[in-house]
């Protein structure tokens, strides 16, 4: 049985009367947004986005943000859209961080209109939605290929609002070039017979592999495996061949506050290559897996009601076909996963719901682990995930903050800024994306909102969903009785203590668990990085901004002491463990 559905008034009312003939009425406000003649395209389905942005240091699209630099964004859906038809925006459309153009204050403003196109899918569960599919592009709406936009232009809005005028979709953004195969780094696609036959069309996994140094030279070896979980990658990163460019302009990081980053990242790969050919380095293969999903750049490495046996595609279909090309062990004892953040969230979960395919996880700064520290919010006991329980005052959640505690976006204006980017779940953004995983599929196919999106009024039914199959301290605090066993040595959980996100307040409550198991003991490894923000993995040594690069090899040492400590007694050790 489905949870009930609750959808809000406002909510109703809002997507109802974005396009209706009574709201053109009663607007002022008339901004038109048509296809040019120029673009020979089918009638599309999709999401219209209009978007200002008051300079011209990037085109609007590329500002679009939910922190202290947001750009106003309003979106509708539109369908069957063509050339020669008006799309209509007016005061009566949702926006952010203004919620109507009548609200956006005077000036000068660039601006730009994307249509980000939906396909149909008739999925296996008897219903049809439309979704944007993937294109190569790993679920970017401002970069991904078929998508129309218009080249910004300059308006003005006076103190009497916004005044009517016509936006042209002109551009199409072209196809994506695939990344080439090297010497060391081999790119893969693979159909996926699970999810073709969930979404009812031909569905692909995708990886990029790098090779062991040797590989070609030791046809005997059979390789353990190294799987690092995270967003979609567009080739393997972190690994170079040439020392840095010398001739790079360098770029300061305003997120890490270091001049000459880029040059940095340059080295640190080269670095790492080098690491990857010293005679007493392990002889792995390393995986990056491509697998977004028609609402996000991954698909979290679970099954889920909404987007399919995603879980059981990579372990069961990617992960062996891999293992067949390039000679891998092809056993549990030999896999091993790792990633930060949404890549950590899926190296524990993975390992926690498949626990004797693999061997052990590094899970640095993982989204949340424990529901009740879903960042600030506790969805099982709070009412509402956008305000503070008070009588008499209102304060709202916080969703980002710096080491020092400075806020820069709440959870209302991230959730807002999805529900203008896309309906149903369908923003591509983080908190979309957690509810197309873990909630249940409702009658019309997409997720089921764990809260209004609106209001932040939560469905407890929906949370207690989440909470029986992808809390994941709760499944194990559950379960412990029937994985224990399976998952001792196995758990290793990073996390700075400032995380930007609070993703630190879970990690708290799983390592308080961890820490009481008997029958057995976990014996595995929690740690935390004094005032470290977002995405600290365990390096106490290095500043954040290095340690990130380092993800390839900061846990070999640690992966290596467990294969000789677990290993069967009939385990390859030695093929692979050449000079």
């Amino acid at each position: 049985m489905k949870p009930i559905i609750f959808i809000s008034v406002f909510s109703m009312l809002l997507f109802v009367n974005c396009n209706s003939s009574d709201s053109l009425k009663t607007s002022t406000t008339k901004v038109s947004v048509t296809i040019s003649d120029s673009l020979q395209t089918e009638p599309l389905d999709g999401r219209l986005l209009l978007i200002f942005a008051d300079n011209d240091e990037k085109e609007p699209r590329f500002q679009v943000s939910e922190g202290l630099n947001a750009q106003p964004i309003f979106g509708i859906d539109v369908e069957d859209f063509k050339v020669g038809e008006i799309a209509v925006f007016n005061d009566s459309v949702f926006g952010f961080p203004y919620e109507s153009l009548s609200q956006i204050k005077p000036g000068d403003y660039y601006v730009q209109a994307l249509l980000h196109t939906y396909e149909t899918f008739n999925l296996s569960t008897g219903q049809t939605v439309k979704l944007p599919m993937d294109n190569g592009e790993g679920q970017q709406w401002k970069t991904s290929p078929g998508n129309l936009y218009s080249k910004p232009f300059k308006v003005t809005i006076n103190e009497n609002g916004v005044e009517n005028f016509t936006v042209t979709l002109n551009n199409i953004i072209p196809p994506i070039v695939e990344p080439e195969d090297t010497k060391w780094i081999k790119h893969i696609k693979m159909k996926s017979e699970l999810l073709s036959e969930f979404w009812g069309r031909d569905m692909y996994l995708g990886a990029h592999v790098l090779l062991p140094k040797g590989f070609d030279e030791h046809p005997e070896a059979k390789y353990p495996l190294m799987i690092f979980h995270g967003h979609f990658p567009s080739d393997f990163g972190g690994f170079r061949t040439t020392p840095p460019d010398p001739n790079i302009e360098p770029v300061y990081s305003d997120r890490f506050d270091v001049e000459g980053y880029n040059i940095i990242q340059q080295q640190e790969a080269y670095d790492f290559y080098k690491r990857w050919n010293e005679p007493d380095f392990p002889r792995f293969l390393i995986i990056e897996i491509q697998h977004p999903t028609p609402y996000y750049d991954d698909s979290y490495a679970v099954n889920s009601a909404s987007q399919g046996p995603y879980g059981d595609a990579l372990t069961y279909e990617l992960i062996p076909h891999i293992e067949k090309l390039f000679r891998g062990q092809g056993e549990g004892w030999s896999r091993f996963l790792y990633g930060g953040s949404t890549g950590g969230w899926e190296a524990l979960a993975v390992q926690v719901k498949y626990p004797d395919e693999y061997n052990g996880c590094f899970a640095a700064c993982p989204d949340p682990i424990d529901f009740s520290s879903y960042m600030l919010t506790d969805i099982y006991n709070d009412d509402n995930a956008y305000y503070a329980k008070s009588e008499h005052k209102t304060i709202e959640i916080p969703g980002h903050r710096d080491y020092l505690g400075n806020i820069s976006s709440t959870v209302r204006e991230g959730n807002h800024l999805e529900l203008v980017l896309g309906a149903k779940s369908r923003s591509g953004g983080q908190y979309d994306i957690w509810e197309a995983t873990y909630s249940p599929q409702a009658d019309d196919g997409y997720p089921v909102r764990l809260w209004d999106k609106y209001s932040g009024d939560i469905d407890h039914s929906v949370a207690e969903y989440w909470k029986e199959n992808y809390d994941l301290k709760h499944i194990l605090e559950r379960d412990w009785h029937k994985l224990g066993k399976k998952l001792k040595g196995k758990i290793h959980i990073y996390c700075g203590d400032m995380d930007n996100y609070y993703l630190n307040n879970a990690v708290y409550k799983m390592e308080d668990f961890l820490e009481s198991t008997t029958d057995p003991y976990y014996d595995g490894e929690v740690d935390y990085g004094d005032r470290a923000e977002h995405c600290w993995n365990g390096d106490q040594d290095n500043p954040n901004h290095i340690s990130r690069l380092r993800y390839n090899s900061m846990y070999v040492p640690k992966v290596m002491k467990r294969i000789l400590e677990s290993a069967p007694k009939d385990a390859d050790l030695t093929s692979w463990r050449y000079k």
